[in-house]
């Protein structure tokens, strides 16, 4: 067996990077930024009011002060009336400042509260001053977010709501970014069904294809295929081809090259484990005993320049595989910087056996105490429904053969 470090490091030597797009802000959700976007204008463009209020001269403004109201300005004005001191502009948040004026009176602060602004309501003919303003009160000054020219986001920054939001500001509606792959999933069992069909004797409902498309999709992967394939040596040859040759048809009727394939069961070396004999046989796909729990029987290779990810059969297994392999794989092609999730220590809340020699991936519940195994269970590759129970992985090095109450663990959160 290799390690699991060492598996992922041959991965990693072999990924290819995906190319850069130009991605309209609507598209780009989760996509790397590969260049630097520049703010075109200062942020805030102009000087405005952060309050609903009064523009006015703060040196003519103490408390009692009472104000006449010569002008109205809500947001998106372009009027820039004069006002001198004894005077006051009704404004709405986020209006431009008047020119002659050095500060705002929130509405809080005179004596009509914040009645003053009621909706549609016409401006008051006088203001009184409950509290004095101090010179620059209220006001967003221009470019003290950004100056124009100054980076809104930089290159290798995954976007989010947030840095989308920091682009649309800075000007832009289009950037340059790396999306995550495009991936077709073949889930390869004689013995499975339709989750909805009856299964007859030897027979089990199909989740793989189901598990596998959901962790993709929540890691930001477009899953432009998801195909059942029996454990037929020709049936799988051409599958694969078919999906090699670009010829998977996206599940929104748009054609798509596909950028990765991940393969769930026929890995191993059984009689019937057809992956291995189509994809190892022509040299395409290296498989490898990786001292994992469970996770052992794992293959991989790049064919045509698409990376081919063969995962083994059971639920769990996928899914640690899926979580350690395929999901920091896949955001390195898109090169993200942080490939992969975050890890915490927490104390065992309980204690369990761990393979000497073997990484194992527990799913366990994270507790307000720490972390314990799923219904008290530590291993069981096919417990499928201790993965809908579970809300992190614990991950216990291969040089540990017992974890004891109140051992600090290695977490991976994944919901």
């Amino acid at each position: 067996m290799i390690s699991v470090d060492e598996y992922r490091a041959r991965l990693a030597a072999s990924l290819p990077v995906l190319a850069a797009e130009r991605l309209p802000l609507d598209e780009a959700l989760g996509a790397v930024l590969a260049e630097t976007v520049v703010t075109r204008w200062p942020i805030p463009l102009f000087d405005n009011s952060a309050m609903d209020g009064y523009a006015v001269h703060a040196a003519a403004s103490q408390a009692g002060a009472r104000l006449r109201v010569v002008a109205d300005l809500a947001a998106g004005s372009p009027d820039d009336p004069p006002v001198a001191p004894g005077e006051a502009v009704r404004i709405m948040t986020g209006a431009p400042m008047p020119s002659q004026a050095d500060a705002v009176v929130p509405l809080e602060d005179t004596e009509l509260g914040l009645a003053g602004a009621a909706a549609g309501s016409a401006p008051p003919d006088w203001v009184t001053v409950a509290r004095a303003p101090v010179v620059g009160a209220h006001i967003r000054r221009a470019g003290e977010d950004a100056s124009a020219g100054e980076p809104a986001v930089v290159a290798g920054r995954e976007l989010g709501p947030w840095q989308l939001a920091a682009i649309a500001s800075a000007g832009h509606e289009h950037v340059i970014a790396r999306r995550m792959p495009r991936v077709a999933v073949l889930s390869t069992g004689s013995e499975l069904v339709a989750p909805g069909a009856v299964p007859a004797r030897g027979q089990i409902p199909e989740s793989n294809s189901v598990l596998v498309t959901a962790a993709l999709r929540a890691a930001g992967a477009v899953v432009v295929s998801a195909t059942v394939v029996p454990d037929d040596e020709d049936s799988l040859r051409v599958e694969v081809e078919r999906t090699l040759g670009d010829a998977a048809t996206a599940l929104d009727g748009e054609r798509l090259g596909v950028d990765a394939v991940v393969l769930t069961g026929g890995a191993a070396v059984g009689a019937f484990d057809p992956v291995r004999a189509v994809l190892g046989a022509a040299g395409s796909v290296r498989f490898d005993a990786v001292a994992l729990q469970p996770g052992r029987h794992q293959g991989f290779g790049v064919i045509g320049g698409t990376p081919v990810f063969c995962l083994p059969g059971n639920p769990v297994a996928v899914a640690v595989s899926l979580e350690l392999i395929v999901r920091p794989a896949l955001r390195a092609m898109a090169e993200h910087a942080e490939p992969e999730r975050p890890r915490f220590r927490l104390p065992a809340v309980t204690g369990w056996a761990s393979p000497a020699g073997r990484t194992q991936v527990v799913p366990v519940v994270v507790e307000t105490s720490g972390v314990a195994p799923v219904a008290g269970r530590a291993s069981g590759s096919h417990r499928v429904r201790s993965l809908a129970e579970a809300t992190a992985f614990a991950v216990i090095p291969p040089e540990v053969g017992l974890v004891e109450a109140g051992d600090l663990v290695e977490v991976i959160l994944c919901r």
